[in-house]
Formats: structure tokens, C-alpha cells, sequence
């Protein structure tokens, strides 16, 4: 059973927010600064599992969080979507006026950029952690300062929303996965997604070739994104999600991929959340 799960952030970061709705029994959150850091008390079985941010709806992908998976050779055991409301707030009984600097995870700040264009007074800075923030500004009582972060976070700080839901689109959904040092014992019959790394050769058509395995064996690509391999540029590896109706579908994709990739890897055999 898994007990304690390392997030980036502290209590009220919506990786907290994830570790509390993912999780059918209570556990405790480690708090890391980085992901780095987070992979690391992985590694070193300081906690059971950990919750990683893969991408965003309005901002896109998190490369370095997938490099860090393939690195380290994480296994993804399952993923949780929620959708994030990004709020500015600030001590009580400030007004937007009052506020000359915003500091924020870099995400956030790229989901409301429109918002802060008809503020053109606060000077927007770069920060680790959103609800980080908000805990600084508590402790230290820091007036004119902001912070973008959860309704989670205002209510643990204290803090007060000066304006909610300020990011550009208002749909803005994050794609979450947990990741283990091993697979997770999920019941092949509940397995309908996995998340898969494989390098092409250098080729014509050759990716067009494995994509097209997928095809035929049923299974519905449902993101693909291209790393740079470092020690050979100009060279990418590729991450690929697919969901299945059966397992029996998957596997036998996988046979044939592994025969025609390079590298090929299963990083996550998992119950698709996506519904």
C-alpha cells in the first residue's frame, strides 16, 4: 500500500491537491522544492511513489518531467486530470492597485499572461512553487506582493483572492501521472492505457511504420512527443500514449514495436482516467 508520495510544492500546490483526490486511503506528502528532488527521495525510498505534472492544456508539454521518467527509469502506474483555477491573491485588505509584484511557478505565469497585460503595474517574477508563495507572503507578512495559486492554498495561508480564475483560457486542465520504482500489480483486464518509449531509425518512414502497427492493432494514439537524444544530436526519442480496448491488443503491438524500434521501453501500464 502505498503511504507517502513526494510532490513539487507544499500543502496547497495542486500536486497536493492530487495526492489527496488520487488516492483512495490518506497519505502523506513529502514536500519537495524541485523535481529533481522529487525523483531523488523516489530513488532513495524515502516515499512509495510520486506525483509528477506531464502537461498542460493551455501551456503544453513538461519536458523536462518526461526526461526525468526516462532517466531513472520510473514506471508510470496510473494519472489523475484536474482542472486548475488560477487565483491572485495577497494579504487582506489589498486591492489589485496595491499589488506591485506577482511571483509565480513559471506555468502559472504563462497560463495568465492576458490577465496581467491589463495590469501592466505588477512586475510578474518567476518563482519554484505556487503555493510556496502564498506561504512566504504569510510568513513574512509581505504586502504588495501576489501570488497565483489554489483556493487551497488561500484557505491554508489565509491569504485573500483578489481576483479568481485569471488564466487566459478557462478550460485549463493538467495531466498528472503517478510514477513508482516498479509496475504497479494492476489487473490486465483493468489496463487500458500505456505510455511507451522508442527511438525510429533514421529513415524514411520509419516512425510513419510504427504508428502504423499501432493503427492496425487497435490502438488509438492519444499523444506523441519527441525528445532530443543529447548524446547524439539531431536524433529524438519519442514518447507515445495509447489507450486499448483489450490488453491482448496492446501486447500485441508491443511484440512487433519492440522487434522495429530502437530502444523501445514501456514506461506505464495503467487504467486510462480520461473518460
Amino acid at each position: 500500500m502505498i503511504k507517502t508520495v513526494a510532490i513539487q510544492g507544499v500543502r496547497g500546490s495542486f500536486h497536493h491537491i492530487v495526492s489527496q483526490e488520487f488516492f483512495k486511503n490518506p497519505v502523506e506528502a513529502i514536500e519537495c522544492s524541485t523535481f529533481d528532488r522529487v525523483v531523488d527521495s523516489l530513488i532513495t525510498k524515502e516515499c512509495d511513489a510520486a506525483i509528477m505534472a506531464l502537461e498542460n492544456s493551455i501551456a503544453g508539454s513538461i519536458i523536462p518531467n518526461y526526461a526525468l521518467i526516462n532517466k531513472f527509469g520510473l514506471h508510470i502506474v496510473g494519472e489523475h486530470y484536474i482542472d486548475i483555477q488560477q487565483n491572485l491573491m495577497a494579504l487582506p485588505n489589498q486591492t489589485i492597485m496595491d499589488i506591485k509584484e506577482v511571483y509565480s511557478h513559471p506555468m502559472a505565469l504563462l497560463q495568465c499572461t492576458e490577465f496581467f497585460k491589463l495590469h501592466p503595474h505588477i512586475k510578474l517574477i518567476e518563482d519554484k512553487d505556487t503555493a510556496e508563495v502564498a506561504q512566504r507572503i504569510q510568513e513574512q507578512q509581505l504586502k504588495g506582493v501576489g501570488a497565483i495559486a489554489s483556493l487551497m492554498a488561500a484557505e491554508l495561508f489565509k491569504l485573500e483572492v483578489i481576483a479568481a480564475s485569471i488564466q487566459t483560457i478557462q478550460v485549463n486542465e493538467t495531466r498528472f501521472v503517478v510514477v513508482m520504482r516498479k509496475n504497479s500489480e494492476v489487473p490486465e483486464t483493468e489496463i487500458n492505457k500505456a505510455s511507451v518509449r522508442f527511438e525510429a531509425d533514421h529513415k524514411r518512414g520509419s516512425l510513419a511504420a510504427i504508428l502504423n502497427v499501432m493503427s492496425d492493432c487497435k490502438l488509438n494514439l492519444t499523444k506523441i512527443q519527441s525528445l532530443p537524444i543529447v548524446e547524439t544530436p539531431w536524433k529524438y526519442a519519442f514518447f507515445v500514449d495509447v489507450t486499448f480496448e483489450t490488453y491482448n491488443d496492446f501486447k500485441k503491438a508491443k511484440s512487433i514495436i519492440d522487434i522495429m524500434a530502437q530502444n523501445f521501453k514501456v514506461l506505464g501500464e495503467y487504467k486510462n482516467a480520461k473518460k
